[in-house]
């Protein structure tokens, strides 16, 4: 399965993590969320290639910003 790292402004702590990770875990195909506070990565483990459009949405309404792919 491909893994996808993005790039998110934003995040500072635990209660971050636990909102990326179930806001992105709830998309069709994710099988994976790795979010790392320390260097702002969200890795995306999926079945196919991940829509960024789709990520960078559910980024934003769980209040985040997505920079993009690392």
């Amino acid at each position: 399965m491909p893994a996808t790292t993005y790039a998110v402004a934003g995040m500072s702590c635990g209660h971050c993590k636990a909102t990326l990770t179930k806001a992105i875990g709830e998309l069709d195909g994710v099988s994976g969320v790795d979010v790392d506070l320390g260097t702002g990565h969200v890795t995306v483990t999926s079945a196919a290639e991940p829509d960024d459009a789709v990520i960078a949405e559910t980024v934003d309404e769980a209040g985040y910003e997505l920079n993009g792919r690392v």
